[in-house]
């Protein structure tokens, strides 16, 4: 499963490259993704929606085994 979780980061990336951030997967277990928002997106106010709004719920729709989605 993390190989696909990977996949459907590296969909993402370009998105948060153009804004100076990028994600990092950390861990997959139990349908829980831990991920590690780095560049522009660890100290940005809007991250915490990043990754409900758009790293979760892309994850979810082409994953559904993925329940929800955690920064570390």
């Amino acid at each position: 499963m993390k190989e696909r979780v990977e996949k459907v980061l590296n969909k993402i990336r370009p998105s948060l490259e153009a804004d100076g951030g990028n994600v990092k997967l950390v861990s997959v277990k139990d349908g829980v993704v831990k991920v590690k928002l780095t560049g522009a997106c660890a100290g940005c106010p809007m991250s915490q929606m990043t990754l409900k709004m758009g790293i979760e719920r892309l994850l979810k729709k082409e994953i559904p085994e993925v329940k929800t989605v955690e920064a570390v």
